[in-house]
């Protein structure tokens, strides 16, 4: 029993005692921080979506998450880190709804997530379709007496957008920033962007749009 017990007990004595130490150290200091709650809004990361899958849904994911854990925890929390991640693999177009649990919540050790809202996701999805559209300058303002717009000239004419299928689809032609001509009697360019309403639709190039509008003298008109 002697020699078992100088062994097993006695061997590296000194550094079990501080490891005892530390642990009851940090037990203690544990045990005196009080717990505490706080709610974090956060952003639902979205991981393997298909290459040629688009959401078409316009509603961004995402979440407020309830945390419980240490006063002093709570208190050193940043946005940063707490977030969420939903595996895509194997979308296909159409509905589908997504359960959020506290298995794909991302928080600093010693906190627990307490609730989540929403706990479920509903997500449409649709295959990606670019094509390209014609460009329709919005044009503004009172024309010089006698005169009126004879031709618009758009450079380039068209623009290409991209995707969910069906709001591609939908769209007839991209639109430009308002363009006032007020007072023109001649041949006037502006550079402006094209741009579709559709939220969920882009235009794949930003480059700028060279609108020329040529203006004519109407016959038998012009100032007196």
């Amino acid at each position: 029993m002697s020699e078992f017990f100088q062994r097993v007990v006695l061997h590296n004595l000194g550094l079990k005692l501080v490891a005892l130490a530390l642990a009851l150290g940090l037990w203690l200091a544990v045990a005196r921080d009080p717990i505490a709650e706080v709610a974090v809004d956060i952003p639902v990361e979205i991981r393997n979506l298909p290459q040629d899958l688009e959401i078409s849904s316009e509603i961004v994911p995402k979440a407020q998450i309830r945390l419980r854990g240490p006063e002093r925890v709570i208190h050193e929390l940043q946005s940063s880190d707490v977030y969420a991640t939903i595996e895509f693999n194997g979308v296909k177009p159409g509905e589908r709804t997504f359960d959020l649990t506290a298995q794909q919540i991302h928080q600093p050790a010693g906190l627990e997530v307490v609730q989540i809202v929403p706990s479920q996701f509903h997500l449409t999805f649709d295959v990606r379709l670019t094509r390209a559209v014609s460009v329709q300058p919005r044009v503004i303002g009172s024309f010089a007496q006698g005169y009126h717009i004879g031709q618009i000239v758009s450079d380039p004419s068209t623009v290409t957008i991209t995707g969910p299928k069906g709001r591609v689809e939908a769209v007839e032609a991209a639109t430009t920033d308002p363009i006032d001509i007020s007072g023109a009697m001649n041949r006037v360019t502006f550079v402006r962007h094209a741009y579709v309403s559709d939220p969920l639709v882009q235009v794949t190039h930003s480059d700028p749009v060279r609108i020329t509008v040529i203006m004519e003298q109407a016959p038998g008109g012009g100032a007196r």
